[in-house]
C-alpha cells in the first residue's frame, strides 16, 4: 500500500512540532527585542558609554518584560485556541461566511455544491459544509476544521461567481488536499499559536480607536503597535516557514486528482487578472491568511504565507507568458439549472461512470494501490454516481428531517416481512410523518448498489450535523432499532453505522480526544489479529485459501505465521471487532498504516478484492483516519 497519505500526515506532524519551536524563538526574540526599546528609552539617560552596553542591563525591568510579553501572549494563544476548538465551521462564519443552501437556486451556488459532492465522494469522506463569503469580490478559498468529520469548504463569492466548473474544481481539489494531508488540523493550531503574537498589535489597533480628550489610550495603543510589529513579523515567519511549500504540494495534488492542469492553472491567472486578487477585507484575514487558496493579504507581503503567484502557475503551465487576463464580476440573474452530467471519459472510465456499472471485485494490486489516493478515476466514478442518483434521493439528503428518514431507508430489508418487523418497531421511536418518508425512500433507494448508498450518505453528513441534540437522540434510537429488529447486523448496516457514528457523534456528544497511545505493534498484536482473523474469513470459504490470507496478513505486520493462530468465527464477529478498532485507534499513524496494509493483503491474497470484502475493509480504514475512494477497475490495473 503506498505510504504518501501516512507520510504527509507524519510531515504535518513534524511541522506541528517545528512550530512549537518557531513560537518559542519567536516569543524569546520578542521579549529581547521589546527589552531592548523600553532599555533604551527609560535608561538611556544614564549616559552609557560607548560599547559599554551592560548600563543597559537591568533585571526588574527584564522580569516586568518578560512577564508582561508572556502574560499577553499566552492569554492570547489560549483564548483563540479555544474560540477555533469549535470548529472549521465557526472560523467561516467568524471570516463572514454564510452556510450554503443546499437547496439554493443559484446557478453558480449548484456549481459549487455539485464539485464538492463529487470530490468528498471520489476521496472517501463525509461531504463537507460550504461556506460563502459573500462581501469577498476576491477569488479565494479555503479548507478548514481538524478532522474529514468537521471539515469545511469556505468560497468567496469572486471565486464562486468568477470560476468556471473546471477552474472551481481545480481550486477545491487543492483545498481537499490540505483536509486529506492534514494541513487543515496544522492551519488550525497555527492561527491559535500565531495569534498570541499579534496581541500587541491588537490591542495596540483597539487602544488606537479610542476617543477623548487628554485620552492616553491611542498613544499607548500606537506605542504597542509599534512593538506588536515585531509579532506581526514573527508570525508571518513562521506561516511562511509552515505554509510556502505546502502550496505547491496541494497545487499538485490537485493536478493529479483532477488530471486536469489548466483548471488549477487559469483559476490562478485569473486571480493575477482580478482588481481584487485573492485579497480579502476582512479585518481577519492577518490571522487565517494561511488557510487560503491565494494570498488573502496581498502578493508583496514580505515573508508571504504563499509563493509568488506566477511562480505558482509556472510549475502547474511552464509555457505561461506572464501575462494576466482582465477579469471583473458581471452582475446576472440567478437562474436554475441543473446539475451538470459527470463526462463520461471513453474506455474502462467510461465503463465506470454510472452508479450501476460497478464492478463486483477489482485487482488485488489496483485495490492495494487505492488506498487514501484518490484518482480521476474516482473523480469519473463519483460524477457517474451523483447524476445517477433519483432526485428524490438526492434531495432528500440536504435537509435534515429528510436526511433522517434517508439513513433509516438504507437500514430497512429488501425482505417485506423483514422490513414491516423494522417499520413496526420504527413506529415507536419516531413519528409517523418520518417513517411514511422512510418508506417512500426506500422505493427511491431500492435498486441502487451499496457505493451509490455509501455516497447519500456521505451527501446526508452536513444535514444530520445540523439536528438538534433532542432530534439526534430519536435519530440514533431510530438507526438502532433498525439494526435490531431483524436480530442481526450486515456488513452495510456495520459500515453505514461506523460512518454515522464517528463523522456524527462528536458535534451532539463532545468527548474526550482520541490521544495517542501506541507507538509500537506488540500490545496491538492480539486486536490486529482479530481484524486479520475477521478479513480472511469474510473473504474465503475454504479453510486453505483462510490460512493462507490470514498469513498473509500476519507477514505484513512483521510476526512469523506459524507463531500466530487464526480465530474462529465466534472470537472475531463485528463486536468483537468494533473493540479492536476502539484499540487500534489509539495508535500512531504508522502503526495504524502497518495495520491497514495487512489488512488488505489479507483481503486480496486470492488476487480479487470481493463487494464484501471492500465493504468491511472500507470501515475499517474509515475508523482508522485513512479515508478509501471507492474501489474501482483503474485504466493502470
Amino acid at each position: 500500500m503506498p505510504m504518501d497519505f501516512v507520510e504527509q500526515q507524519e510531515h504535518a506532524r513534524r511541522k506541528t512540532r517545528r512550530l512549537i519551536l518557531y513560537f518559542a524563538t519567536a516569543v524569546t526574540a520578542m521579549i529581547g527585542v521589546i527589552y531592548v526599546l523600553l532599555a533604551a528609552v527609560f535608561l538611556g539617560s544614564r549616559h552609557i558609554p560607548p560599547n559599554h552596553l551592560n548600563g543597559l542591563w537591568n533585571p526588574e525591568l527584564f522580569a516586568v518584560v518578560s512577564a508582561g510579553t508572556l502574560l499577553i501572549i499566552v492569554f492570547g494563544s489560549f483564548y483563540k485556541i479555544r474560540e477555533v476548538a469549535e470548529g472549521g465551521a465557526a472560523l467561516a462564519t467568524r471570516l463572514g461566511g454564510q452556510l450554503l443552501n443546499p437547496h439554493t437556486n443559484d446557478a453558480d451556488a449548484r456549481k459549487l455544491l455539485n464539485v464538492v459532492e463529487e470530490m468528498a465522494i471520489a476521496a472517501g469522506i463525509p461531504v463537507p459544509q460550504v461556506f460563502v463569503l459573500q462581501d469577498e469580490e476576491a477569488i479565494n478559498a479555503f479548507a478548514a476544521g481538524y478532522s474529514t468529520s468537521d471539515a469545511i469548504i469556505g468560497v468567496t463569492r469572486g471565486c464562486m461567481k468568477l470560476l468556471t466548473r473546471d477552474e472551481l474544481q481545480g481550486v477545491i481539489a487543492h483545498e481537499f488536499s490540505h483536509i486529506l494531508n492534514g494541513d487543515m488540523r496544522l492551519n488550525m493550531r497555527l492561527i491559535g499559536w500565531v495569534f498570541g503574537i499579534l496581541c500587541l498589535t491588537i490591542i495596540g489597533k483597539l487602544l488606537l480607536r479610542t476617543r477623548g480628550r487628554k485620552n492616553p489610550a491611542p498613544i499607548v495603543g500606537l506605542v504597542l503597535i509599534i512593538m506588536g510589529a515585531i509579532g506581526v513579523f514573527f508570525g508571518r515567519l513562521i506561516k511562511s516557514a509552515v505554509s510556502r511549500q505546502r502550496e505547491f504540494l496541494a497545487d499538485a495534488s490537485a493536478v493529479q486528482f483532477t488530471r486536469n492542469p489548466d483548471g488549477i492553472a487559469n483559476a490562478l491567472k485569473k486571480i493575477g487578472g482580478l482588481e481584487y486578487g485573492a485579497r480579502l477585507s476582512t479585518d481577519y484575514a492577518e490571522e487565517a491568511s494561511h488557510l487560503f487558496f491565494g494570498n488573502a493579504l496581498g502578493e508583496s507581503i514580505l515573508f508571504s504565507t504563499h509563493p509568488p503567484l506566477k511562480e505558482r502557475i509556472r510549475r502547474i503551465d511552464p509555457s505561461f507568458d506572464g501575462k494576466f487576463p482582465r477579469v471583473a464580476i458581471e452582475t446576472k440573474p440567478a437562474t436554475l439549472v441543473p446539475a451538470p452530467q459527470a463526462r463520461r471519459p471513453s474506455g474502462i472510465l467510461g465503463a465506470l461512470g454510472g452508479a450501476a456499472s460497478a464492478v463486483e471485485s477489482v485487482p488485488a494490486a489496483c485495490a492495494l494501490s487505492q488506498i487514501s489516493t484518490p484518482l480521476p478515476e474516482h473523480l469519473a466514478r463519483a460524477g457517474g454516481i451523483l447524476a445517477a442518483l433519483p432526485e428524490a434521493a438526492a434531495r432528500a439528503a440536504r435537509e435534515p428531517f429528510d436526511a433522517n428518514a434517508l439513513i433509516f431507508a438504507m437500514l430497512l430489508s429488501s425482505d417485506e416481512t423483514v422490513r414491516a418487523a423494522q417499520l413496526k418497531s420504527l413506529e415507536s421511536q419516531i413519528s409517523v410523518v418520518l417513517v411514511q418518508a422512510t418508506g417512500k425512500l426506500f422505493a427511491a433507494i431500492a435498486g441502487l448498489e451499496r457505493d451509490a448508498r455509501l455516497a447519500l450518505a456521505a451527501m446526508a453528513m452536513p444535514a444530520l450535523r445540523r439536528l438538534t441534540s433532542a432530534q439526534y437522540d430519536v435519530f440514533t434510537r431510530g438507526v438502532q432499532s433498525l439494526i435490531e429488529a431483524d436480530r442481526q447486523i450486515d456488513l452495510f448496516e456495520y459500515a453505514l453505522q461506523k460512518m454515522v457514528h464517528r463523522h456524527i457523534e462528536f458535534r451532539f456528544r463532545p468527548g474526550q480526544k482520541s490521544v495517542v497511545q501506541y507507538y509500537v505493534l506488540k500490545p496491538l498484536v492480539g486486536d490486529s489479529v482479530v481484524l486479520l482473523s475477521a478479513l480472511a474469513r469474510f473473504g474465503q470459504e475454504d479453510e486453505a485459501q483462510t490460512q493462507t490470507a490470514f498469513r498473509a496478513g500476519v507477514a505484513r505486520l512483521g510476526l512469523d505465521p506459524n507463531s500466530v493462530g487464526i480465530l474462529s468465527g465466534d472470537e472475531c464477529n463485528l463486536p468483537q471487532i468494533d473493540r479492536a478498532l476502539d484499540h487500534l485507534g489509539q495508535a500512531s499513524p504508522r502503526l495504524k498504516a502497518l495495520v491497514l496494509d495487512a489488512c488488505a493483503h489479507t483481503v486480496a491474497s486470492d488476487g480479487a478484492l470481493e463487494a464484501r470484502e471492500a465493504e468491511l475493509l472500507r470501515a475499517i480504514a474509515d475508523t482508522l483516519d485513512c479515508p478509501v475512494p471507492p474501489f474501482i477497475e483503474s485504466a493502470s490495473g
